[in-house]
């Protein structure tokens, strides 16, 4: 999930920051115990405390970018793996 961008930057990283939030939530009732998940996510402001409610679901969190984006681009994967469940 990411939102369409348009000319406001501000609104444009409240989607992104609301849909970082969504995505948790819905790996919890979507995946099976033992599953994975590759969720995109915005470098920036609440980055850590995302990436860290990830972690608390799987036993392990990979940060990773893809190569065939900018350098100066904020845009980021976290890739989770071994869903606890729950």
């Amino acid at each position: 999930m990411w939102p369409q961008y348009e000319w406001c930057e501000l609104a444009d990283q409240a989607r992104v920051e609301y849909l970082g939030e969504l995505t948790p939530d819905l790996a919890g009732r979507v995946l099976r115990p033992g599953g994975e998940c590759l969720i995109k996510i915005a470098r920036g402001e609440g980055f850590d405390a995302r990436r860290k409610r990830v972690r608390e679901a799987c036993d392990e969190v990979r940060v990773r970018k893809a190569l065939s984006s900018r350098d100066r681009s904020r845009e980021q994967y976290l890739l989770a793996r071994v869903f606890r469940g729950g």
